[in-house]
This record gives structure tokens, C-alpha cells and sequence, in this order.
């Protein structure tokens, strides 16, 4: 007869506590300082914003420098009123300039990048490198050289001779951004557009030009920019009467520094406020133009 078998007890095991919030707490602490690093920065870049607003609208003698942080006691629109007056021919001028500039080099660009990533030909990316040279010669370097090819051209200063070289200046970069572009287009569509018969000017205006809208937004916006905010070439070639908003915006500085903050950061508002604009609404646009050429597909 057997003897009853005696079950032994089971040892359990030591249950363990879950290490999850210990992880999820120093997550929290490492997004708070990003996040109040992020702050830091935002509130040192928007305090100039702050003064410029809030001097904008204060009376002379409410706009000493060493009340600049302070309130206005009294609100005016004068200064709003009085920089508008002073520059709004400008603005138009400026307008009148920067729109053919940037319409000009980006077509211009796209049909480079264009050749130079799809229609390849001998010595094409030395042609290349020579092109993006002019990225990185100074302006100050062949300032007085251009200013005299310009007069002896017989170019007319103001808008003519800056729309000119503005045009010249933004086919670098615009070449670099189409080309890039380009390079990203699947060969297939190239290659189906020569099965068809359709040349290099065909393939370019039915098949490229079409797909080419989100490199379009990234270049005029840069080119709008660039040439609104230019302020060496309107001082070589043009005057107080046919210059661009950011010379009578200086013109206006100057004159009224001593006198009158105000009315100066009013004009420094009303020039930034279509280039501010312009980031505003097409910023999302911007930032996806440019990663759109960024990936081989």
C-alpha cells in the first residue's frame, strides 16, 4: 500500500512593479525643458516684435528709448497714417519689381534644372557648377562694375535695372532647386515622352511644367523675399524716387530717428507685413516644396 503522495507548496514569484511611470516621468521632464527651451527662444525673438508694435503707436515724446518697454499712454494712428503716406509709392514700385523678378527666375530656373537633370550633353555639370557659382560671389565684390555695365547698357535705374538683376541673381538658386527637383521625376515619364516623338521643349511644357508647381511655390517665395528685402542694389541703382520700399524705409528712418520712433516703426511694420504675409498663408507649402525633391522616388 502505498503511502499519499504530500504535494509540496508552489513558490510564487516575487511579482515585480511595472517601471512604466518612472520612463514615463522622465519623458515628461525631457518634453517640459524641450518645450520651455522652445519658449525661451519664441519670448526672445517676439520681444522686438513687442517694441516695435507697441512704439508704433505712441506720440514723440511717449517714444523715448528708455520707455520702449512701457505701454503707450496714448494710442495715435498718426504714425500709421504718416508712414503709409511715405511709402506707399514705394510699396507700389516695390511691387512693380519683385513680381516680373521672381515670375522671370523661376521659369528660367525651371527650364536649367530641367536641362541639366534630364537632357544631359557634354561638360553639363561643369555648366552646372559655373551656374552655381554665382551663389557665392558677394555683391559688394562687382557692385561698381555692374553699376557701370548698367550705364553703359543705358538701363534705366529704379525698377528696370533691378528687376534685371534680380532676375540674374535668382538664377543660381532657382536652377539648384529645380534641378534637384527634376532629378526625383521618374525616368519613365521622360523616356514615354520620347517614345511619343515629343522633343525637349514638348517634355518640358506637357510633361514637367505640370508637376512642377510645388518647386514654382518654393522658388517665387524665395525670390518675392529675397528681392523685397534687397537694400544694396536699390542704393546703387536707384534713387529716393524710383527706389524700392526698403530705401525710402531708410530714407524715413533717418529722418525721423531724432524726432519721432514711432512713425519708423510703423514703416518697418508696413514693409515686413507682405513678406510676412507670405509666410503666413504659404508657409506649409514652402516647407513641402522643399521636401519634395529631397527623396529619389
Amino acid at each position: 500500500m502505498s503511502a499519499p503522495s504530500s504535494t509540496a507548496p508552489v513558490a510564487l514569484a516575487p511579482t515585480t512593479t511595472p517601471r512604466a511611470p518612472k520612463v514615463r516621468s522622465r519623458f515628461s521632464v525631457g518634453r517640459t525643458l524641450k518645450y520651455l527651451v522652445l519658449l525661451f527662444f519664441l519670448v526672445v525673438v517676439l520681444i522686438p516684435v513687442y517694441v516695435l508694435v507697441v512704439t508704433s503707436f505712441k506720440g514723440p515724446g511717449d517714444a523715448a528709448a528708455v520707455r520702449a518697454w512701457n505701454l503707450p499712454e496714448v494710442w495715435v494712428l498718426d504714425n500709421w497714417k504718416g508712414a503709409w503716406d511715405a511709402l506707399s509709392p514705394a510699396l507700389w514700385r516695390t511691387i512693380q519689381m519683385v513680381v516680373p523678378a521672381a515670375v522671370i527666375s523661376s521659369f528660367l530656373g525651371s527650364m536649367n534644372g530641367f536641362v541639366l537633370a534630364r537632357w544631359r550633353f557634354p561638360y553639363a555639370d561643369l555648366v552646372f557648377t559655373l551656374i552655381l557659382f554665382g551663389m557665392f560671389i558677394p555683391y559688394q565684390a562687382v557692385m561698381i562694375p555692374l553699376l557701370q555695365l548698367m550705364l553703359g547698357a543705358g538701363v534705366p535705374s529704379g525698377v528696370p535695372s533691378l528687376i534685371i538683376l534680380h532676375v540674374i541673381y535668382g538664377i543660381p538658386i532657382t536652377t539648384l532647386i529645380f534641378r534637384n527637383y527634376y532629378m526625383s521625376v521618374p525616368e519613365e515619364l521622360i523616356e514615354a515622352a520620347r517614345v511619343d516623338g515629343a522633343g525637349m521643349l514638348r517634355t518640358f511644357g506637357s510633361i514637367v511644367l505640370p508637376i512642377s508647381i510645388p518647386s514654382f511655390v518654393v522658388v517665387l517665395i524665395w525670390q518675392f523675399t529675397s528681392a523685397w528685402n534687397d537694400f544694396l542694389f536699390a542704393v546703387f541703382f536707384s534713387s529716393s524716387g524710383n527706389g524700392p520700399v526698403t530705401l525710402a524705409l531708410n530714407n524715413l528712418a533717418n529722418g525721423a530717428l531724432l524726432t519721432n520712433y514711432g512713425i519708423s516703426m510703423s514703416g518697418a511694420l508696413l514693409a515686413s507685413l507682405p513678406t510676412l504675409l507670405v509666410y503666413v498663408l504659404l508657409g506649409k507649402y514652402f516647407i513641402g516644396g522643399l521636401m519634395s525633391g529631397s527623396v529619389k522616388g
